[in-house]
């Protein structure tokens, strides 16, 4: 899932920079206060045009090294060192030799794109260096054969399967019109949200996005099948004017989308009247009122009852200039403090070899979901959480899965 750059966030990149100066997170020094430091990495695009998903992880992962270094209970102080792969499948093995060129580094969170993930991790796989990413869903990475890459995060076949099951069940639709934008994440969530639909017993019409984004022609032969939803598997800017044009064609079912259009910028592009009662899929967990960018998204996610979840979104937003946590910050905080646990049961002397066995039978009861993993890098139990546009803001709903069983 990606998120295109709002103005947001060159100020989060800002509070980001100021705070990682004060703080001395990347410098050898630490305060004298006795403790040892131990050095994780952080791999993610802080540029390019997706820095904002990268700037909301790392602020993430920046609340929880704060928290470490803060606890005097905790026998060591946390070193962050950040690298930058732009989003760039070019730059990322770059990055990931870098981090996996310091020895200092014992654990890596990222990356975080799912191309990104797969140039990256058979360098982390050959270092033998812990990889735990919080956002990359590409179902394949976990069937490549990475031997130190942990997922955080539900991939898109858990997220298809789950939506898929909530249109069947709770919506009740009998034809479902699904379409993807012909990419691998668009692609990748519409075959696992297809293959349940079919397994439900729902009538599935497939198409691909009209490449030239004339979407009027499209939008009539769907108006014309006259299914109950409309499915979209992409990014928000083709989604809201395929939604514009479908309405303006007559289409009166219900209009629903994955988490790559999950954004507030949806509403604002397709318009108030034709992005209300959208719905919206996503693995990832909203807890603060924010996309991160400084607009409003809207409510928290109905998972409140999350031990520490109204603790970090007051954290979050102290140590990064009282901004609420964007998309996947709270993955990100999740991620690195299942490392912490991790590194505080392994005794004085951890290396790369001993984090990853740790890992692997790690029981974290984050903010967002618990973290503990099957024996692929998979969560034993992954989250999906649904959103919905109402009076013109995205609110959540909830999981899927107690949204159904309601």
């Amino acid at each position: 899932m990606i998120r295109r750059p709002a103005r947001g966030a060159i100020a989060l990149a800002a509070v980001l920079v100021a705070g990682l100066t004060a703080c001395g997170l990347g410098r050898n020094d630490a305060p004298g206060d006795g403790r040892r430091t131990i050095t994780i990495g952080f791999q993610g695009m802080l540029s390019g045009d997706d820095r904002k998903l990268g700037l909301n992880a790392l602020a993430g992962v920046r609340t929880a090294v704060e928290e470490v270094n803060a606890d005097a209970s905790v026998p060591f102080r946390l070193r962050l060192v950040q690298v930058d792969d732009a989003g760039s499948t070019d730059r990322a093995p770059g990055a990931a030799r870098s981090l996996t060129g310091n020895s200092d580094v014992l654990a890596v969170i990222g990356p975080l794109r799912t191309d990104t993930t797969e140039v990256s991790e058979p360098f982390y796989s050959e270092a033998g260096l812990l990889s735990v990413t919080p956002s990359a869903t590409g179902p394949a990475l976990t069937d490549l054969g990475f031997t130190t890459f942990f997922r955080a995060i539900a991939p898109d076949s858990v997220q298809g399967r789950a939506v898929a099951d909530y249109i069947s069940t709770v919506l009740e639709a009998t034809k479902v019109y699904s379409i993807d934008d012909r990419g691998e994440y668009g692609i990748g969530l519409s075959t696992a949200l297809e293959a349940e639909l079919n397994s439900d017993g729902v009538d599935v019409i497939h198409d691909g996005i009209d490449p030239t984004r004339d979407y009027t022609a499209q939008a009539a032969r769907i108006a014309t099948e006259a299914p109950d939803v409309v499915y979209y598997a992409g990014y928000y800017a083709d989604f809201a004017r395929l939604a514009a044009a479908l309405r303006d064609k007559g289409f009166a079912g219900t209009l629903m989308a994955g988490d790559g259009s999950r954004d507030p910028r949806f509403v604002t592009r397709a318009g108030a009247d034709v992005a209300e009662g959208t719905y919206f899929s996503c693995a990832c967990a909203d807890l603060g009122d924010g996309d991160g960018d400084g607009a409003e998204a809207g409510a928290a996610d109905g998972d409140g009852d999350r031990p520490g979840a109204d603790d970090f979104v007051a954290s979050y937003g102290r140590l990064n200039g009282g901004m609420p946590p964007g998309v996947f910050s709270a993955e990100a905080y999740d991620a690195t403090n299942a490392v912490v646990r991790v590194l505080r049961t392994i005794g004085d002397n951890p290396d790369r070899a001993a984090v990853v066995r740790a890992f692997a039978d790690v029981d974290w009861k984050g903010v967002t979901r618990d973290v503990a993993f099957e024996a692929t890098g998979e969560l034993r139990a992954p989250t999906v959480y649904l959103y919905k546009v109402e009076d013109g803001e995205i609110v959540g709903l909830g999981r899927i899965s107690d949204l159904i069983d309601s």
